[in-house]
């Protein structure tokens, strides 16, 4: 017997694993590995924010300077 992780469990280390920059972007992949009811699991402003944060602090570091420099380059 396999043990398949919920859909929340799942969701938490695709934001951790630094693949993924969007709330879409999980939720994308949630359906592609089979975990339908990902739109209603992953709601609620609470576990977005935690969410975004876990995408955030994982994504590399090189990401992030890019989007500093787009942010400094529209002033």
């Amino acid at each position: 017997m396999t043990h398949r992780p919920t859909t929340l469990v799942r969701a938490f280390e695709l934001a951790r694993s630094g693949s993924y920059a969007t709330i879409s972007d999980i939720r994308k992949q949630l359906k592609a590995e089979g975990f339908s009811d990902a739109p209603s699991q992953i709601s609620g402003p609470s576990m977005l924010k935690q969410l975004r944060k876990l995408c955030e602090a994982a994504r590399p570091l090189e990401d992030v300077a890019d989007v500093v420099d787009v942010a400094l380059d529209a002033r």
